[in-house]
This record gives C-alpha cells, structure tokens and sequence, in this order.
C-alpha cells in the first residue's frame, strides 16, 4: 500500500523588538544567564505585565505579509502548564481571539499552505543540562514571539523545506525579525502523520518539537514518515505523543504524551486590557510594507532582464536587494551589477550570516561608478574585474585605483600591432589553432590583455588574431 505524508507546522519567530513583551527587559541574544531579567520575566507575586505595542504592529506586519485578516479586536490568555522554564507556571499567549487569521503563503509548485492564525506570546526560558543536572537561564523569558500555525496542509518534505525558507525570508525583509535559527530566534514544531493513498482521513499524529535547522527538519521529517509507516504495516498503532529528534542518531524519540488545547486549561488574563486594532492602524502598517521577496524577484526576471537563478539569488537577503538595485541604478545592462554581485562579491561573504549583514568594502555607490566607467567605454571588462578585486581588497574607490592613461582603451593600431606580436611569441598556440584546437587562442588574447593592461577589447583582439593567422598561413 502506498501512504502520504500529512504535515502541518507551528513556527515560533522571535520578534526583533528591543524590549521583552511585558517589560522593559532588553531582547539581547546572550548575557550571562539571569542577567536580562526582572521580577515580571520570572514571575514575582504582585508583579503586572503591560503589552508592549511594538510587538502588535510587528505580528499585524506578520500578518499582511502572510495575506492573514486582522482582528480589530482580540485579548491574551493564560496557558497553564508547569515546566521549570516557566516561573509563572503559565504562559501568556492567545487562544480563541488571535490577531491574525485565515493567511497563505504560496510555494512554486502553485499550492498554496494555508495559515490558520498568527498569535502573540511570550517565550519561556531556557534549561541548560550540564553534568547531571538542570540548571535555568530565564534571560529569554519574556521576549516576544509569534506563533504561525499553518493547516495539515504539506504534502512533501520538499514542501516543507520551501515553506520554512520563504517564510524565513518573508520575516527578514519586513524586519520583524532576523530568523537566525542557529541562534534560536525561529524554531518549527513539526505535525506529522501518514494515510492511505487518496484517503481523506487525518492519521494520528506526532509533533517533533523545537526543529531549529532546514537540513534537520527535512531529515526529522523523512524518518519521522519512515517509522509510522512501519508501525502501520507491523499492525501496530502510532501513538499520539510529543517527540525529540536526535541529529547525531538521526532518530526521534518520546518526550511526553502529546497535549491538546483542553489540557492548558487555557482562560484570558485579568491582568492584561483587550487588544483594539483600528483599520486606520492596520493601513498604514500595510502601506509601510516594503517590496516583499516574491515580488522583487519576480520583477527582476520581468522588467529587469535578470535569470530566475541570479534574481533568487539577489533577493533571498533584503540588503544585497537593497545594495544590488543601488549598484545598478542608472546603468545600462541591469545584468553587470548583478554579475559582479554573484561572482566576485559574494566570494568574500561566504556564510549565511556574512551575506544577511552584508558588510562589505565596496559600497554600492561605488560599484556603480565602476560599472558606469565599464558603460562609457572608459575602460575594458578585464580591468573592471581586476580593479573590482582590488576594491575589495583595500576598500579603495575605482578613481583612485585606474589612472587616466588606463581608460578609454586602445587605438586601432595599437591593437594590432600587440595581436602581431601575440601570434609571433606564440607558435605553439598558433600550430595548435591550425590543428584544430580553436581554444588555443585564448592564450594569445591574454598576451593582449596582459600587455595591454586590461585595456584592449578581449573580442576584438580575438578576431584581429584570427585574421593574422588566417592571412599568414
């Protein structure tokens, strides 16, 4: 019998916020632990949390840019569990009344992954195992999340692995948050069960918890397939449970009976005020929506000239985007800086990290005067790429690298009379071209180039080369 996947994932992003939720607490990623927090993160008697607004507009910016509706009116709720990472032993969160509902994001087999809700919430800390015991850092208590909740709706590991990379994507360039999943700023609960082929009915299902890796939740998710459809076919049953994945043993394993909503014995809290969203509000978040990736590289590929390949490329970080479509602005080929970009700039940022910041020698404007230069005629493509090294070697300008007596190329006579010289210091090349091995001409052309300091047009010298073999032979 043939079985399908069914998936479904709830996604937690950290909100890039300076302070926590409920308090004045900063958001920093690390600090000696218990050093980021107060009576209200570790949940004091007497203390009173009060919502931080800045936390509404980046989860109703969420929602727009996941095409969600927003509720005008929604409230915070109380979810009972006790875990020592959880001082109050509740959670802040959102139960029937979340800010965003009913959403989609759209993967490029045209199937669109429908979001149930986007709620707000606060994270819990941190529990730190070392030597036998259980130590806890509350220094993350308290920051701000948004949960994603999408339907059973993947099909696919593939699916899945696209979904989490656009939804990544879509976070960072509206700036809600930086998605680092290294650093645990956006980390997936994977819902996973098995069916019949062409079967309607859901399967009992797992959730695979805290998945803070792309690599390991296509790996968490193929095994976690593998292993209900075996107990299918051994007649036993999947049980419905909570699980860790182990990337050394590349296995998952029971951490707790699964929980459904009755069991957080969730009611809303008294201590915080209903959340009224006007219209107006929402409107002007959605008018301040930057250009989201989809789009871009869509008009990149339409209007711009670029190949799918490159335009991905260029928008898969919104500050090598921003830098691209400065470095191009006012030139005549909008495929030179992109060029430039993916070949010998992105050799010097060669991690995720590096390329997310994008912190580079050469500046965008820069790039463009060089590439301007290029435009004019001022100055060949070989020395544009030499020069563009030295650029990011030293972090000098174009006009302080190229000396006058560099641009504007050579004159006639002065290419053919070093395209003569290629050929006469060349024989070997020239008796390999004879042969057959029309390749062999390209180390006469570099003579040329090399000779003439990048100056001479590298097509133009080939085809004079040519023509003085030809003539001679």
């Amino acid at each position: 019998m043939k079985y399908e996947l069914v998936a479904g994932f709830e996604t937690h992003v950290e909100l890039a916020t300076n302070t926590k939720i409920f308090c004045s607490c900063t958001t920093e990623f690390g600090g000696e632990p218990n050093t980021h927090c107060c009576p209200i993160c570790i949940g004091l008697p007497g203390t009173l949390p009060k919502l931080n607004k800045r936390v509404v507009e980046y989860a109703i910016r969420a929602g727009l840019a996941t095409n969600c509706e927003i509720a005008e009116i929604s409230k915070m709720d109380r979810k009972n569990y006790c875990y020592p990472d959880l001082p109050k032993a509740y959670q802040i969160s959102q139960y029937d009344k979340p800010l965003c509902e009913h959403g989609y994001i759209q993967l490029s087999n045209g199937r669109k992954i429908r979001i149930l809700r986007i709620h707000i919430e606060e994270d819990a800390g941190k529990l730190v195992h070392r030597r036998g015991d259980t130590l806890v850092d509350y220094n993350r208590g308290g920051v701000p999340l948004i949960e994603i909740v999408t339907e059973p709706d993947f099909r696919s590991v593939d699916e899945a692995k696209e979904y989490v990379e656009k939804l990544q994507l879509i976070m960072r360039y509206i700036g809600v948050s930086d998605c680092r999943m290294q650093e645990g700023s956006m980390r997936c609960d994977v819902n996973i069960s098995v069916r019949p082929e062409g079967s309607e009915k859901l399967g009992t299902r797992t959730e695979i918890k805290n998945m803070n890796s792309i690599t390991f939740i296509a790996k968490a998710m193929e095994y976690e397939y593998g292993r209900q459809v075996d107990l299918i076919e051994s007649g036993e049953k999947v049980v419905q449970e909570t699980l860790r994945y182990d990337d050394v043993t590349n296995t998952t394993s029971s951490m707790r009976g699964k929980e459904d909503a009755n069991d957080y014995r969730y009611f809303r809290d008294p201590d915080l005020v209903t959340i009224n969203v006007p219209r107006e509000m929402v409107e002007k978040i959605r008018e301040e929506l930057p250009e989201l990736p989809e789009e871009k590289k869509t008009r990149y590929i339409e209007e711009l000239g670029l190949p799918e390949t490159d335009a991905a490329l260029l928008t898969k970080y919104r500050k090598i985007a921003e830098y691209y479509e400065k470095a191009s602005e006012g030139t005549k080929n909008p495929k030179t800086a992109a060029n430039f970009i993916i070949g010998q700039i992105f050799r010097s940022v060669e991690t995720e990290s590096e390329k997310e910041d994008f912190d580079v020698n050469v500046s965008a404007e820069d790039l463009n005067e060089l590439i301007k230069l290029l435009d004019n005629g001022k100055i060949r493509m070989n020395l544009a790429k030499s020069t563009l090294d030295k650029m990011l070697e030293t972090g000098k300008k174009a006009s302080e690298l190229i000396d006058e007596s560099d641009m504007g190329g050579l004159d006639e006579n002065a290419l053919a009379e070093l395209c003569k010289q290629a050929v006469e210091n060349n024989p070997k090349a020239v008796k390999d071209y004879l042969g057959g091995k029309e390749k062999a001409v390209k180390a006469m052309v570099g003579f040329v180039m090399k000779n003439s300091r990048g100056k001479a047009d590298a097509a133009l010298a080939e085809q004079k080369i040519i023509e003085i073999i030809k003539n001679n032979s």
